[in-house]
């Protein structure tokens, strides 16, 4: 089998997905714009080869690269950089070489949040009312409907970059003045915490692996107002989010690929849908899904790569959390008091890369139990401020 990964040096901690691609026999190839000597000896041991281009945002440069790659060791049967980041271009590169997975005509569905509503509301799927403005007139019908506040964001973007929360006429006025020249999706202020349902399916669409996390705080206000947030994993997936996670596998007919499904879950204790992303979720969540169930995601994921189907067993023995903190807050407990009172509850622990940072956090310590409450309580600690 040959696969090409794009950027298999970032995330940092994706290099797994190479090591145990390699390991199942796969020729892996590795396409990116770091310097070859810069990559962790790990990962320059499961690369076949290694491209390096100039520009990866230059798409000739990666026609080449794959070009020379089909050459040289013949059809390629699989791409990906599971980073939502190069999405679109993993789609185009597919579509150019016929290389099975999504192709460059599904992506608007998952990239584009007007699009997903459309599938949404087709399942059954509760959302937030909503739409794309273009002007201050489409907006004030809009609110019209809804009231403030509202929540805008680029009907295709990566996280909570560029998202505001409106709450009054003067704040909409500023949005349409400053607001980059992009497409913006405009939605009803959701109250509640949000929830993710997430996963890894086979080529036929059935579930490999699943968990669901809860979280302290939207991305949203974690990036905007500079907040903490944390997040953690459920030992039993509660049923409502399994259903509705279900539907949305099937609604978006995910095959191959990791998900992360987020929702909101209202003070009615409703479901409503937030964004579907066809990736595993970011910072460290994938290796949190090592410490909550005993297992080796990255292992599960080459092997249904390579063979289109696999198994694990997995029982959810522990509750897993997240904890970041940010350099720009002072906190009560040093980082080695953290340390002394976490004890054997911590897994994990280290810096946070700066394009992350804004959302997680500069520094994230991973925690686990068997008793939500421990990991909960930990939490608070570690964010605690003077």
């Amino acid at each position: 089998m040959n696969f090409v990964f794009l950027s298999p040096h970032f995330p940092p901690n994706y290099y797994p997905f190479c090591v145990q691609l390699r390991k199942q026999g796969a020729n892996v190839l590795g396409i990116a714009d770091a310097p070859y000597d810069h990559l962790r000896p790990q990962l320059k041991d499961a690369l076949t080869e290694y491209f390096r281009v100039d520009d990866m945002h230059n798409y000739d440069q990666l026609l080449r690269a794959l070009g020379y790659f089909t050459h040289h060791y013949g059809k390629i049967d699989g791409l990906d950089s599971l980073n939502e980041y190069w999405l679109e271009t993993e789609a185009q590169l597919r579509t150019d070489f016929n290389i099975n997975g999504l192709k460059a005509d599904q992506i608007s569905s998952i990239k584009r949040k007007s699009e997903m509503k459309k599938i949404y509301q087709k399942a059954g799927i509760e959302v937030a009312r909503g739409q794309i403005v273009r002007s201050l007139k489409n907006a004030q019908s809009l609110i019209s409907k809804t009231g403030f506040p509202v929540v805008a964001k680029p009907d295709v973007g990566v996280g909570a970059a560029k998202t505001y929360k409106i709450r009054n006429q003067m704040e909409l006025n500023n949005f349409f003045f400053e607001k980059p020249p992009v497409d913006y999706f405009m939605e009803e202020f959701i109250s509640g915490r949000i929830v993710s349902f997430d996963g890894l399916v086979d080529q036929d669409g059935s579930i490999l692996f699943a968990t669901a996390h809860a979280y302290s705080s939207g991305v949203m206000e974690a990036v905007n107002l500079d907040d903490d947030i944390y997040y953690y994993s459920y030992r039993e997936i509660p049923q409502d989010l399994y259903s509705v996670g279900h539907r949305t596998l099937e609604a978006f007919k995910v095959r191959s690929r990791f998900f992360h499904f987020e929702y909101f879950r209202t003070l009615e204790d409703n479901l409503v849908a937030l964004e579907v992303n066809m990736r595993p979720p970011g910072g460290l969540t994938t290796d949190m899904f090592n410490y909550a169930n005993d297992i080796d995601i990255y292992s599960l994921w080459a092997e249904m790569i390579v063979n289109g189907s696999a198994s694990v067993s997995s029982e959810r023995p522990y509750h897993v959390a997240y904890v970041g903190r940010k350099s720009s807050r002072q906190y009560k407990y040093s980082h080695d008091a953290v340390l002394s009172e976490c004890g054997d509850y911590l897994c994990h622990h280290e810096p946070i890369e700066g394009v992350f940072a804004s959302a997680i956090g500069n520094y994230g310590y991973i925690l686990r139990s068997s008793e939500l409450d421990d990991v909960l309580r930990l939490a608070e600690y570690i964010q605690k401020v003077s």
